[in-house]
């Protein structure tokens, strides 16, 4: 039997299929990016499926992206739909029509963040990789009206064997630039991009043991791998008493598609993963909360039978490999997740580390201080004090637990800011 559903840590929200870059991994062809599909969902339909997401409880961050989402002319009217439902809302963007008029209108609907993808520090690489000649400048340009107009940004970097060199540089930029976060995202090959070279598995494992490295030493960006769970078991073996590596949750690395994540498409379909193109259901004909409930194959994927490797590997329950890679290769859900090297040692299966409520406190200088962290970090960073403080056999946060654990952007910063609004910056030489 499938364990309950949890109440969604985060929802991806295809908005549209529209865009203006033409990117060598996207499955959408010109006429689709040019014009969509006709049959995107209504401003009153998305306000429906958020009000679905919120009955759920939880703190649920819901992700508005696309295609392009900017080019969404209710792109405000929807987030502040979300917010006013109490959701955590953050836009994800090429950033190539993200200007300062456009931040001020985000920051206003209380948008929390933005995600931008950035692929190089080479324009060249860049502007052929998203397929329109000048995207890296305007992607800079978007990442300075973020930063003057006050509005959080996370840089998104996908890796392929290209620019998979880069990822110091990347880490350097991001953190001088003033981003919150460094995501670094492994493309899972499917649509169009079966057909574009992304990442063998040699350069995988090299640049997913730098990114966990990093992720452990990194005291001023926080630097974290997308759709590459086997990150948990490196963080294992680089440091066992690392919080991170038993932890249970969003920014533990690990697989959460359909289990704890979901993307809903322009179209209204929800899947378990924007990998994974079998749909779930449709909110036109299911009420969200039911589809994220009941599906057969979200149910499926939180009592996983996993076969091959997986199945027998002793991280299969903080790893798991992705559900996707074998999904688009052969069909098989729960299939071995080809792109791992690893080999079963035929040990123990190590068990994650649930989350725990209530056994944690807090004093008000911690809490106090906690507020200077952006709203759609807020959570991660608390879960990853608290994980430490339980390691350690404390009870009780304090004021100095987050002088040495919270990245150093947040320490000794200003006044916490309101919902949505961030003014100036958060410390640190960015």
């Amino acid at each position: 039997m499938a364990p309950a559903a949890e109440a969604p840590f985060l929802v991806a929200l295809n908005l549209t299929r529209r865009c203006n870059l033409a990117c060598a991994h996207c499955y959408l062809d010109a006429g689709t990016r040019r014009a969509g599909t006709g049959a995107e969902l209504a401003t009153a339909e998305v306000a429906a499926v958020l009000d679905g997401i919120a009955s759920l409880g939880g703190e649920t961050m819901v992700v508005l992206t696309g295609g392009e989402p900017l080019l969404r002319p209710d792109l405000e009217a929807i987030a502040c739909h979300a917010v006013g439902l109490g959701l955590m809302v953050v836009v994800g963007t090429n950033g190539t029509v993200l200007d300062a008029r456009r931040v001020a209108a985000l920051i206003e609907a209380g948008v929390a963040g933005v995600g931008i993808s950035l692929d190089s520090l080479d324009p060249a690489y860049h502007d052929g990789f998203r397929g329109r000649p000048g995207a890296w400048a305007r992607t800079m340009t978007a990442i300075d009206a973020c930063r003057q107009g006050g509005l959080a940004f996370q840089i998104h970097f996908s890796v392929t064997n290209r620019n998979a060199a880069e990822l110091e540089a990347m880490i350097a930029f991001a953190r001088s630039a003033g981003a919150l976060a460094l995501n670094v995202f492994f493309l899972v090959c499917t649509g169009r991009g079966e057909r574009f070279a992304n990442v063998s598995s040699g350069t995988y494992d090299d640049v997913l043991r730098r990114v966990t490295r990093a992720a452990h030493e990194e005291t001023r960006l926080l630097v974290r791998a997308k759709c590459a769970p086997h990150f948990k078991r490196m963080a294992m073996e680089l440091d066992p008493s690392w919080p991170i590596t038993l932890a249970h949750g969003y920014e533990a690395g690990g697989c959460l598609a359909g289990t704890r994540y979901c993307r809903v498409t322009p179209e209204g379909e929800v899947t378990a993963c924007p990998y994974i193109e079998t749909p779930a259901g449709s909110v036109r004909t299911t009420p969200f909360a039911d589809i994220w409930r009941d599906a057969p194959m979200f149910c499926r994927l939180r009592a996983p039978r996993l076969d091959g490797r997986c199945g027998c590997c002793e991280y299969r329950k903080i790893c798991g490999g992705c559900r996707a890679r074998p999904l688009a290769r052969s069909g098989a859900l729960m299939g071995e997740d080809f792109l791992c090297s690893y080999r079963p040692q035929g040990g123990s299966v190590i068990e994650p580390l649930h989350d725990a409520t209530g056994d944690i406190s807090w004093t008000a200088e911690a809490e106090s201080r906690l507020a200077r962290v952006p709203p759609f970090l807020r959570r991660m960073v608390r879960k990853r004090i608290e994980d430490a403080a339980r390691r350690r056999g404390r009870g009780t946060v304090t004021a100095d637990d987050l002088q040495a654990s919270m990245p150093r952007r947040f320490v000794g910063a200003g006044p916490p800011p309101g919902v949505g609004r961030f003014p100036g910056r958060w410390g640190g030489d960015a």
